[in-house]
């Protein structure tokens, strides 16, 4: 299952794409976001926030060559962790976070290099986990900081389809793909009843209507402020 969800100008998570597709291939996002397109999405989104399915990414550049990527860092740190031994687990997760909550760009570029430096010479595959997606794990940093939370993670895709699977894999292998599809779609929607609005709306119009974040704060160009 391709899901893509949204927000409106007001904060509020909405479903926008949703299909079955072959794996998670280039092809099967391509035409979901096709798809969005036809359904006159007429302005590109400004960030897509998903995990390394790398033909989601490749589907994007093509359809909405302009939009950012962000990486989830919950996958991220996931990846990273699961190329040490245990024993170094802890102490590597801490040295992550320090990474993802940094209060700044500039923070979290020295606490990358500083992770580079300290794993590198024993760890060298985690440490290529996370510095190859160096620019995608912190594009957040372009936009209001209110919104950090929700752009550093996939997590309001991940937490709706933990109910989806919840009741999916009660049901398997009884359902053929048109009923499976249906019962997904069914429970997607049910879910978003409950949805909590985005941190921030007030930011989202903002960002909508073009204004540039650095490190979290808006950047107003002396044009507006006399305008102002």
């Amino acid at each position: 299952m391709l899901v893509i969800i949204g927000a409106t100008p007001e904060g509020k998570k909405e479903l926008v794409g949703f299909q079955v597709g072959v794996r998670e291939s280039a092809q099967s996002w391509r035409e979901l976001l096709v798809d969005l397109k036809v359904r006159k999405l007429a302005i590109a989104p400004e960030v897509a926030v998903g995990d390394g399915a790398m033909g989601f990414w490749k589907a994007l550049d093509e359809i909405f060559p302009g939009t950012k990527h962000q990486r989830c860092w919950v996958h991220k740190v996931t990846n990273v962790l699961n190329k040490v031994p245990k024993s170094v687990q802890p102490n590597m997760k801490a040295d992550l976070r320090e990474v993802r909550d940094a209060p700044d760009r500039a923070s979290a570029e020295a606490a990358l290099a500083m992770f580079e430096e300290k794993y590198s010479a024993k760890y060298s595959k985690a440490v290529h986990c996370l510095t190859k997606d160096r620019e995608a794990l912190l594009a957040f940093f372009d936009f209001p900081a209110e919104h950090w939370d929700h752009l550093r993670t996939a997590n309001p895709i991940e937490s709706v389809f933990a109910t989806v699977r919840h009741r999916t894999v009660r049901t398997r292998g009884a359902l053929s793909h048109k009923t499976a599809r249906l019962m997904v779609f069914k429970l997607v929607m049910a879910a978003s009843k409950t949805w909590r609005k985005l941190k921030g709306e007030n930011r989202l119009s903002m960002v909508i209507e073009g204004v540039r974040s650095t490190n979290g704060v808006a950047v107003i160009s002396d044009a507006n402020q006399r305008a102002a």
